[in-house]
């Protein structure tokens, strides 16, 4: 497993169930000009996963007003992508999703981004690819262990706001609090208004 940030994400082009449930062949490619969160989960009708893409979901609108495209994956079918969607959350199903779920049926695109276990599910990938296809975030987690949403979005706001200002964003930062700028004078300037206020 290598680490894909600063790198370009790899390529793919798969069948995929849309938020209309309609089965369409997508690539990477489809989404160039937009933030793309792909992330990857282990399996069809299962546990943690199902509460990873119905929370992801409820916030597409969120990240659709940031520019993001929102991509799952997983190696099952699409036509069983299509039966978890047709069944009733209520039931262990997912109900309406706002996103493409992503059908890696030959395992590639998990394997490309170093996700894949040898037992042929993928770990709990998350890849924040920016406008012009460079990696630039990535966590994996555990199969026991869900990801946090809005830290996938404060990641995006993180970016964004870097790109916009140049300015970087320190720890827990969240968007309305202070940055950086990214040299000694700057650090301290933050650093001053930071901890300083704490010493008076």
């Amino acid at each position: 497993m290598s680490v894909l940030v600063t790198h370009p994400a790899p390529s793919f082009r798969a069948k995929a169930v849309m938020p209309t449930t309609e089965i369409e062949e997508i690539s990477l490619e489809d989404y160039r000009g937009k933030y793309v969160i792909l992330f990857f989960y282990p399996m069809d009708f299962t546990f943690v996963c199902p509460t990873e893409i119905i929370a992801f979901s409820e916030a597409a609108a969120a990240f659709e007003a940031e520019n993001v495209q929102l991509l799952s994956c997983s190696t099952d079918t699409e036509f069983s992508h299509l039966a978890w969607r047709n069944t009733l959350r209520e039931d262990g199903g997912l109900g309406e999703i706002e996103f493409p779920m992503i059908a890696d049926t030959t395992k590639g695109i998990a394997a490309s981004y170093g996700v894949l276990l040898p037992m042929g599910v993928a770990l709990r990938g998350l890849f924040l690819i920016d406008k012009e296809g460079i990696v630039r975030h990535e966590t994996v987690n555990d199969l026991p262990l869900g990801r946090c949403v809005k830290e996938a979005m404060r990641m995006v706001q993180a970016l964004k706001f870097y790109e916009e200002h140049g300015e970087v964003c320190p720890a827990n930062w969240q968007r309305g609090m202070d940055t950086m700028k990214p040299t000694p004078s700057g650090a301290m300037e933050y650093f001053e208004k930071t901890y300083g206020e704490k010493r008076l």
